[in-house]
């Protein structure tokens, strides 16, 4: 029985390298061009690609991705360049005859300032987040997209899931791109190399976020590709609970043996006061993330030494 040939777009980013390094993944015959090969903006390209190796699935794990600073910088290019994306590989995908496609959303997509878990109904239910809402708007028509196909044909099943924060191994460390965990890493790595006795964070610290690690997420790609016809045609992954960004800061600097203080910069922003998606479906789906705060913290620093500090 031959292998089910998979197209993952995404596969130089962090969530496509740690499905790429999944213990399983050798078990598909997985196609990751990079940008270089196949730029997913360019809409003929992508059909003409699929034309030439007829994948039979989808994974859509490419975007344009950063922090707070990188996407209030460039909201022009945040909204334009996950649209063109989305749009051209769900489309080409449809027009080739590809029957299964799994396209990662964000939890950005949800409504902002809600305190309860967000739960997959909600989106296009309130105000999005104004410091990412050109990613979160791409992110949205993306979904919306593969629901209106699957709508208009019965013969597709393109299907979202939607991660909470995702962190880990090949993750961005520099600050002007980075996410959370890996931008705090980086700032206590040097302030201990230093010898600074305190780290400034932003906002005082109170905010809560869900972050899982980048190899759960792997994991749970490939369940659905393994488990596709069960998978919900949306559906969040995450951890459903949560951590202050005081929490996240100790925790990393225990890993990394910073015995510094921390001060707080109230003048900064800090985006939603609270973001956790809400796992039903996904427990009732049967998968849930392995990995602890520490232990993952721990795999990402391990990484951040190895590979990016050299």
């Amino acid at each position: 029985m031959s292998k089910i040939r998979i197209l993952l777009t995404g596969g130089g980013g962090m969530v496509g390298r740690n499905l790429l390094e999944h213990p399983a993944i050798a078990e598909f015959d997985v196609l990751a061009p990079r940008s270089g090969e196949l730029d997913l903006r360019d809409s003929g390209a992508v059909r003409s690609y699929l034309g030439k190796h007829s994948p039979d699935m989808v994974i859509h794990a490419a975007g344009k991705v950063g922090g707070i600073q990188a996407n209030m910088r460039e909201p022009v290019r945040f909204l334009l360049d996950n649209l063109d994306m989305g749009r051209n590989i769900v489309w080409a995908a449809h027009e080739a005859g590809i029957k299964q496609l799994i396209n990662l959303g964000s939890s950005c997509m949800y409504p902002r300032n809600h305190s309860e878990p967000l739960c997959e109904e909600m989106v296009l239910k309130g105000e999005l987040e104004p410091t990412n809402e050109g990613y979160a708007l791409a992110k949205v028509v993306t979904a919306r997209l593969c629901e209106y196909i699957m709508r208009e044909d019965a013969g597709r099943q393109y299907k979202t899931l939607i991660p909470c924060n995702i962190y880990g191994r090949h993750d961005k460390f520099d600050p002007t791109h980075s996410h959370l965990i890996p931008a705090i890493i980086h700032k206590i790595h040097q302030a201990k190399q230093a010898g600074q006795a305190s780290v400034e964070m932003w906002g005082d610290g109170n905010a809560r976020r869900e972050f899982m690690y980048a190899g759960d997420l792997a994991d749970a790609l490939v369940r659905a590709i393994k488990q596709f016809d069960t998978l919900p045609a949306l559906m969040n992954v995450g951890l459903g609970h949560d951590h202050s960004i005081n929490e996240y800061y100790g925790v990393v600097a225990d890993v990394l043996g910073y015995e510094g203080g921390f001060t707080h910069d109230l003048s900064k922003p800090v985006g939603m006061a609270r973001k956790l998606v809400s796992t039903e479906r996904q427990q009732a789906w049967g998968w849930s993330a392995q990995s602890g705060l520490r232990e993952g913290i721990e795999k990402t620093y391990g990484y951040y030494l190895k590979e990016y500090l050299q």
